[in-house]
């Protein structure tokens, strides 16, 4: 993890808001279930059990638009291209605003009709399904278009405003369950009111910074560039295929409880799974995290920061996720007893045991969904299908197939454990095919491709944690640049625009007595040098300051100034943060 702090320190700012934003959805479930469970009856909670796989599918495509808009996004800001960012936000919320009124039409029209259609051995329980499909209906656009302007609003470094419309949603979603379904008695039409109503506040606290003139990213119909929408679906399809296929097993393995358990083991998988879903928002933050930083990297093909997300991945993420799930099956009784209070019914240890054995696939997670994410980025397409086909439906159903006839629905917590085993086996099966050898680091376990960004002994990084740090750069970038044959004119004005520069975003950025860092790198990429510095301090635009300086002292500023006359190019951004 050495270097990799600034990198670090930045997904972990991102990390809280990231996980509210991925928990709004899931806390419908979460919150619907408890009122079910504890006001209408163990068939609602059925009934939400056999609509969650259509939520997984629903979730699948919108993560389509959200994962394919995200990464090409991240990409243009990588390379500096504003109007390319403005262009696909426009044209991906025009999409997902059509794929919301058709998904929202089907709703209404299953709503109505759908009792046609017969759900396990209860017309009670296909009754309430229709009625719970039919309120959820009302919600489909604000859960569709919210998530969208949540991600660019992450893209944007508007935190604050994802994460009060993420709270300010929970608030009402539980306000309105308690008024529906305790007091007016609703039942479950109450519970799929209430959070569709709460999609609708997220949805309009999110819109105000979009419809500026001079927002940064801004909807304008005139911007669309339809054939863009290609390279949305080529990104986005892979990823979001895990999310389908997940939608799939949860129809076969619905079947297969059904037929060997019964409606007793849906509603103990559902119950546990209801509870385990805000557990799961952990590791989806962490890859919606990972998904912009590895698209930007990507974008500004810089390997060191692409590894460096992985090792947080790996080395932080990883083990804070196993601590989770190790408190969460301590508290399985506890957990259980939110659903049901009876030891002696049957489903309250069919219950206790999906929460003392599902809790193990959380961690096995981070490395399937974060190899699967490096692996869609770098049009890796193939093995991103085979991943999610693997992952999604062979092995839990395989697995499912094999343990539920002797094990009954503890087969199916086991089944899912072993199912997580499969990513790492393959990740690792593919860098040895690609290396044609053993992976000796977290690169060659990637298997990023020799000549992508710039050869380790082709860069120089540099960490600056106060102004002492600044004085002797100059003298290591000299060295650099004399072992890879710039020439010294180059060379001395490159020192000096450095110490320039770290020594004003040190006087600029650090003065909140908060704990900065500069990260420097100078890079050798055929005759260019490159110079990247990346700071999480207040936002300094070296053109603002160049524009600010006294033209008439020369004496000011000269790193500056002799590098706006050398240089080919020099931008500025403010990405995520840094």
């Amino acid at each position: 993890m050495k270097g990799a702090k600034l990198t670090e320190k930045i997904m972990f700012r991102l990390l809280p808001a990231q996980i509210l934003l991925s928990a709004v959805g899931v806390f419908n479930g979460i919150i619907s279930s408890l009122f079910a469970g504890n006001y209408v009856g163990v068939k609602a909670m059925a009934a939400v059990g056999l609509y969650s796989p259509v939520n997984l599918f629903l979730i699948a495509l919108n993560g389509m638009f959200v994962c394919g808009a995200t990464i090409l996004c991240g990409e243009c800001i990588g390379r500096g291209d504003r109007e390319g960012t403005k262009n696909i936000f426009s044209l991906d919320i025009t999409m997902a605003g059509i794929f919301a009124i058709v998904v929202t039409i089907g709703h209404l029209i299953y709503g109505t009709l759908g009792t046609i259609i017969d759900f396990g051995d209860d017309p009670e329980v296909t009754r309430m399904l229709c009625r719970y499909v039919f309120g959820q209906a009302i919600g489909i656009i604000p859960l569709i278009l919210g998530n969208q302007l949540s991600s660019f609003l992450s893209l944007d470094n508007r935190l604050k405003r994802t994460t009060v419309a993420s709270i300010v949603y929970i608030g009402v979603n539980f306000i309105l369950n308690y008024i529906f379904v305790a007091v007016m008695g609703l039942e479950i039409l109450g519970l799929a009111l209430a959070p569709a109503i709460g999609l609708w506040v997220f949805f309009f606290i999110q819109i105000p910074p979009f419809v500026k003139s001079d927002a940064a990213i801004r909807y304008s119909i005139k911007g669309i560039k339809w054939s863009d929408a290609k390279g949305i679906f080529r990104i986005g399809i892979p990823g979001a295929a895990g999310n389908a296929y997940n939608a799939l097993r949860g129809f076969i393995v619905n079947s297969l409880i059904i037929t060997y358990v019964g409606d007793v083991g849906i509603s103990a998988f559902t119950a546990s799974n209801t509870i385990l879903s805000f557990f799961w928002q952990i590791p989806a933050g962490m890859i919606l995290v990972s998904r912009m930083m590895i698209s930007v990297c990507v974008g500004e093909e810089d390997r060191k920061s692409l590894t460096d997300v992985m090792k947080v991945a790996l080395y932080r993420f990883m083990p804070l996720v196993f601590a989770m799930a190790f408190v969460v099956m301590l508290l399985a009784e506890p957990f259980t007893r939110l659903y049901f209070r009876d030891p002696s019914d049957p489903v309250y240890m069919m219950t206790v045991r999906g929460f003392q054995i599902l809790p193990l696939c959380l961690p096995l997670s981070i490395i399937c969904t974060h190899f699967s994410c490096y692996y869609q980025t770098s049009n890796r397409n193939l093995l991103v299908h085979i991943l999610a086909v693997l992952d999604g439906v062979v092995g839990v159903v395989l697995f499912t197939t094999l343990l539920i006839g002797k094990m009954g629905v503890s087969g199916v917590y086991v089944a899912n454990v072993l199912n997580g085993l499969i990513a790492p086996v393959v990740v690792f099966i593919y860098a040895c095919m690609y290396k044609k050898g053993l992976p000796q680091n977290v690169d060659e376990l990637m298997a990023v491709p020799p000549k992508f960004g710039v050869p380790i002994e082709n860069r120089m990084d540099v960490l600056i944690n106060d102004m002492d740090s600044v004085i002797g750069v100059s003298a290591s970038l000299q060295e650099f640049c004399r072992r890879n044959g710039v020439d010294k004119r180059r060379s001395l004005f490159a020192s000096l625009f450095i110490e320039e520069m770290a020594g004003n975003i040190v006087q600029h950025g650090f003065k909140d007595k908060k704990k900065h860092q500069i990260g420097i790198c100078i890079s050798c990429k055929q005759t260019n040098l490159i110079i990247s510095l990346k700071d999480d301090c207040k936002p300094f635009d070296i053109n603002q300051r160049w524009k600010m300086t006294d033209q008439e002292d020369v004496t000011r500023n000269i790193g500056i100034r002799i590098v706006q006359k050398l240089a080919s190019s020099i931008a500025y951004q403010n990405v995520l943060g840094l």
